[in-house]
């Protein structure tokens, strides 16, 4: 009896995880939509300086004080230089997703996104001449067919932003493809939370000039724009900290659940966030856009079962 209810409190727990990450994913997506193009809020490379802030402040409190995993150190100035070289991949990233988001509507964006396993397998033969099975990389075809199809048929299309959103999903890629080259060795693995713990300051150091250069006096437009609405404030706060929990409850949801169930939970997150955006924003879809998103999701679950296979 008492193992039922072990059993059933380990469920619920993963349960919690899952909606927790589910939340804080999609939460954050929309938040930095609404600040960006609803509200007007047009900085995108000073609101990821904000989230790396509270990545750097918050994953010192979980690690060094919280003790939620152990501290791993740095252990010399070459492992130094590549966790820079992955933080300035990652910076691009969300800079760039960020700034895709000022044009295109998140249900297209989370449909360019999920193109991720194509660039990964790109950058993994073109860095590693890593070659998979012939039938991996035939699963790709519909991944990048259906965002073909999507660009089609997608009412709200902006090349600009398309091409920020290709980008970032690029830059993401090539940021997991990176870390596995070069935080490879026994001696220089870090679990995810400890890299961000090191990335994250480094990444406001890039940022912190490129906002200085690319949005003249930002820092005097918020504090003008939080004197007519001081809610501007309270979205940042809570959108930065929403960044954090994002990488938070995906270390979490890694650590309890199998890298099967991330990866079917990951491509029917992207799903639920293009349902709640399109409830939420109201911008316009179109059969051809949806079929083609549809085609891409079928094609990353069949890249990942492909994957699956033949390891």
């Amino acid at each position: 009896m008492e193992k039922s209810k072990g059993a059933g409190g380990g469920r619920m727990f993963t349960v919690g995880l899952v909606a927790s990450w589910y939340s804080s994913n999609i939460g954050v997506l929309l938040l930095n939509k609404y600040l960006l193009s609803n509200y007007g809020f047009r900085f995108p490379v000073f609101l990821t300086m904000c989230h790396m802030t509270a990545c750097s402040l918050l994953s010192y409190v979980a690690i060094a004080w919280l003790k939620l995993v152990p501290m791993q150190t740095v252990r010399s100035r070459v492992q130094l230089a590549k966790i820079a070289a992955l933080s300035l991949v990652f910076c691009s990233s969300v800079v760039s997703g960020n700034v895709s988001l000022r044009y295109l509507p998140v249900s297209f964006n989370q449909a360019v996104g999920a193109t991720t396993p194509f660039f990964t397998a790109v950058f993994a033969y073109l860095m590693t001449v890593r070659r998979e099975a012939w039938i991996t990389y035939v699963t790709l075809i519909p991944v990048v067919t259906g965002v073909v199809i999507a660009s089609g048929g997608e009412p709200s299309f902006h090349l600009f932003g398309f091409i920020m959103c290709i980008g970032a999903t690029a830059a993401r890629a090539l940021k997991s493809v990176l870390q596995g080259i070069l935080l490879s060795s026994e001696g220089e693995k870090l679990n995810s939370m400890n890299l961000l713990l090191y990335m994250a300051p480094i990444a406001v150091v890039f940022l912190l000039p490129a906002t200085l250069i690319m949005e003249n006096n930002v820092v005097g437009i918020t504090i003008a724009l939080a004197r007519e609405d001081t809610r501007i404030i309270w979205y940042l706060l809570f959108n930065s900290a929403l960044a954090y929990f994002v990488n938070l409850t995906n270390f979490l949801v890694t650590k309890h659940t199998s890298a099967l169930t991330l990866q079917v939970l990951g491509n029917a997150k992207g799903a639920v966030a293009v349902v709640i955006s399109i409830l939420i924003f109201r911008n316009p879809v179109s059969v051809t856009g949806m079929l083609g998103y549809a085609i891409t999701v079928v094609g990353v679950v069949l890249y990942s079962e492909a994957k699956k296979r033949n390891k």
